[in-house]
């Protein structure tokens, strides 16, 4: 049916072409100051030029823009341009608005829909690893001893190895101690009486640094397993955590699996919205 004449189509800014409408000069000026900003030190205005394939004078005419605002400072004794006083508040302020909580719950529901099982969000509290937010799957069976607030192991939980992995020993060695001096779970394979080693330790801490990833089964509840991938911030320290739980044989919780796979990009977007842009995050010293 012909549209009546004069009609006015409706919700155009929706179109895919206007969703991925912007500004171009604001685009070519933000190469210019990521430019700066990735190479660490003030640049002369011809390098800056060269290495975004822009002409010297439209270079120049974005910088004193910059200057003005204070984004960009030229500096007096050598004339480069390197990031200004605004620039540093400009990222101060976007690290302390940035939330890890509230930027990992769409992302964990995400995971959750795709996999169907729990997913929870962990961080180290002041009596270690603690759970701070949960999300349910379709498939998920009510997981009743992992509440909001449970503290976790760190030696029998995916999150738990995943901060011994990350963190400094000193935050981790007294929780670290006593779990030592405890039995090893029957249920991974402890005989009576047994307890960790620091091989068994050190293994542990081997196996996430390898994979980016931390797996535990049959530890916290008979039949289920887990795997947990790091959060870190902009400096690659590690500050929270996704865990992805379910019964043994409904995840396939092999290292390398599309599970694992989909578990460690989603922490790796949001250590990207943290700042964090490293492919090898830091982590805890080696057992001497």
């Amino acid at each position: 049916m012909a549209r009546p004449a004069g009609k006015v189509e409706k919700n155009t800014e929706k179109t895919p072409t206007a969703a991925r409408r912007g500004i171009q000069s604001i685009e070519v000026g933000f190469r210019i100051l990521d430019l700066i900003r990735k190479t660490g030190r003030p640049l002369p205005l011809k390098e800056i030029a060269d290495a975004c394939e822009l002409t010297v004078p439209n270079v120049h005419y974005y910088l004193v823009s910059f200057q003005k605002v204070g984004v960009v400072q030229q500096h007096a004794d050598t004339g480069h341009y390197g990031l200004g006083p605004y620039a540093l508040r400009l990222g101060l302020a976007a690290l302390e608005q940035f939330d890890v909580f509230t930027t990992a719950r769409p992302i964990m529901a995400e995971v959750a829909a795709v996999t169907g099982h729990t997913v929870f969000l962990g961080v180290w509290g002041n009596k270690g690893p603690t759970i701070v937010y949960r999300v349910e799957g379709s498939r998920s069976r009510p997981l009743l001893e992992l509440r909001v607030g449970t503290v976790m192991p760190l030696l029998s939980s995916a999150l738990g190895r995943n901060f011994l992995a990350h963190l400094p020993d000193a935050l981790t060695r007294d929780l670290l101690e006593r779990e030592m001096a405890s039995s090893i779970p029957e249920s991974q394979g402890g005989a009576p009486g047994n307890s960790y080693t620091a091989k068994d330790v050190q293994a542990i801490r081997d196996e996430v640094q390898k994979h980016h990833i931390s797996r535990c089964r049959h530890a916290l509840l008979p039949h289920f397993t887990s795997l947990s991938a790091p959060i870190f911030d902009m400096l690659g320290e590690m500050t929270a955590a996704i865990t992805l739980m379910g019964p043994v044989g409904a995840i396939d919780d092999d290292l390398e699996s599309d599970t694992a796979r989909l578990l460690r990009e989603k922490a790796r977007s949001i250590s990207a919205m943290a700042g964090w842009e490293g492919s090898e995050p830091n982590t805890a010293p080696t057992a001497g």
